[in-house]
């Protein structure tokens, strides 16, 4: 009972928004507290015993006291992936996430009770008789939860058919539901053999060297880019290059660790999966069979997720590495010392990665050093429901113009290489982000109930002058604005290292697609 009255508060705030509380809802609405309230039961029945009870519920209080807090603050889902994210997410990202607010609902919905349930004297009968009484609860659960159903079957046909996201939100049992998804999914990818794509790779004008750095960024939705007709000036700098900017590209997932994996990978979004990306190598490995070329990845956010395990892998997120750590790592630091590691390559191709901190929430605010805090007042906290949407936006828009900065440093630094290389510079973001509209918050949403402030990404490609003799960029330019999504980069990136293989895609490389 107090499971579902105060850690279900989100959910039942969403069910009122599709059935209002009226003569011809109430007693559907009624029902629904019932049926949520006799599954909970049927499920901590099922693992009740004299040595489990106690603990288990006091893991369930504390996990859904944790949950709901989440929940109710950015109205996000506690799906598969979103546990997946959770498990690759480091300390230093989850301390953005810690605040008074989610003590004061860990101590009130999670520790307090537990402590009444860790005190409570519970008299266990013989082994019979526990197993009498959890076989009738069983049963007279399920008889009300059918019997419910069966009452109120017009609204409970709609809502399991057209109202599917509104099961997402219940506590703790979609968390439940969800975390056995992901452990089966972690126990059969076990003991995996990466299979190998792109042997026959070869480049077919060995004789230029080409230098192409990618940035992955992090966060950054489309509709905050200037470039893309957004009211600020996010993109000052990058305005006053002679870049390509992709108006309508689409991201691979709502998270870091689905999209990373999943842009690098030669499948589309429709045919992606977490074992198919760990199972087949990515873009980076092919280019890699070429024998020709340098291949770095500088990572300034949790980790590749994976991509990077066969290359060249450099951490720039604490100081040892990144010089630039006043107060905390700056992007701008995995620029140090790259020009050192494109004289040291000598006559072989370099393909570089820069995987950005860029937007990562919720504490935009320390994503940017001061002096490009343009836009005010910001959003100074990670308790993002404590402040307007016009400081979140500033501050997360901060960022941005942060990121136009650093993405101008990058293509400084090719076109010092411009005469003895072919460069280019690919940027593309992971995800998006909600920042307050229809009161959602951050990402991770599942794709098909994501809005695209989290599916809609920044992307735009800078080209030096040597690159240019061998692409159509008029024509480039001129689809720049068509619909384009993560499954280009693979494509894209052989088709700038001038690498002939059977895996690469034409029809799917933004430079030749059109020819």
């Amino acid at each position: 009972m107090f499971i579902c009255l105060f850690d279900n508060v989100l959910f039942f705030e969403n069910v009122l928004k599709v059935y209002p509380l009226d003569s011809k809802n109430l007693g559907f609405l009624i029902s629904l507290f019932v049926v949520l309230f006799s599954f909970i039961i049927f499920l901590f029945t099922l693992v009740s015993s004299k040595y489990t009870t106690k603990p288990i519920l006091i893991i369930i209080l504390l996990s859904s006291s944790l949950i709901s807090y989440f929940m109710d603050t950015y109205n996000i889902v506690i799906d598969y992936t979103m546990i997946q994210n959770t498990a690759q997410t480091n300390l230093h990202e989850s301390m953005d996430l810690f605040s008074i607010s989610l003590l004061t609902n860990l101590f009130l919905l999670g520790v307090i009770p537990s402590f009444v349930v860790y005190k409570i004297k519970v008299e266990y009968g013989s082994f019979k008789t526990a197993l009498w009484t959890k076989i009738k609860t069983v049963i007279i659960c399920l008889v009300v939860i059918f019997a419910t159903i069966f009452l109120f079957s017009k609204f409970y046909s709609s809502f399991f058919r057209e109202h599917k996201p509104l099961r997402f939100y219940t506590n703790p049992t979609f968390a439940i539901y969800s975390l056995g998804k992901y452990v089966n999914l972690m126990a059969s990818n076990q003991n995996i053999v990466v299979k190998p794509i792109g042997l026959d790779a070869k480049s077919l004008q060995p004789q230029n060297k080409k230098l192409h750095i990618v940035v992955v960024g992090e966060t950054a939705r489309a509709s905050s880019f200037s470039l893309n007709g957004y009211d600020k000036e996010t993109n000052p700098l990058l305005k006053q290059e002679d870049i390509v900017n992709l108006g309508d590209v689409s991201s691979c997932g709502t998270s870091t660790a689905i999209s990373v994996p999943c842009m690098f990978s030669i499948y589309t979004r429709s045919n992606y999966s977490y074992k198919k990306g760990l199972s087949t190598q990515n873009v980076l490995d092919v280019v890699n069979h070429t024998n020709n070329v340098n291949i770095l990845w500088r990572d300034n956010n949790s980790d590749s997720k994976g991509v990077a395990l066969r290359v060249t892998y450099e951490d720039y997120r604490n100081s040892k590495k990144n010089t630039m750590c006043k107060d905390e790592c700056r992007d701008e630091g995995m620029l140090v010392g790259l020009q050192d590691y494109i004289d040291k390559s000598g006559d072989k191709d370099v393909l570089i990665v820069l995987h950005q901190m860029g937007n990562h929430g919720p504490a935009y605010y320390k994503r940017y050093p001061k002096e490009f805090e343009k836009f005010t007042p910001v959003c100074k906290t990670n308790q993002l429901e404590k402040c307007t949407i016009e400081e979140i936006n500033n501050a997360y828009d901060n960022v941005i113009l942060y990121t136009d900065y650093f993405l101008s440093k990058v293509i400084n630094l090719l076109k010092q290489d411009d005469e003895t290389h072919e460069t280019s510079m690919i940027y593309m973001s992971d995800h998006g982000e909600s920042l307050g509209e229809n009161g959602l918050y951050l990402h991770g949403l599942p794709y098909f109930m994501a809005p695209s402030e989290q599916t809609k990404v920044g992307a735009l490609m800078w080209f030096g002058e040597q690159t240019k003799k061998n692409i159509d960029i008029e024509k480039i330019r001129k689809n720049a604005g068509e619909e384009y999504s993560h499954a280009n980069l693979f494509h894209t990136i052989l088709g700038l290292m001038e690498i002939e293989t059977s895996v690469y895609n034409k029809n799917l490389d933004i430079l030749n697609k059109h020819k």
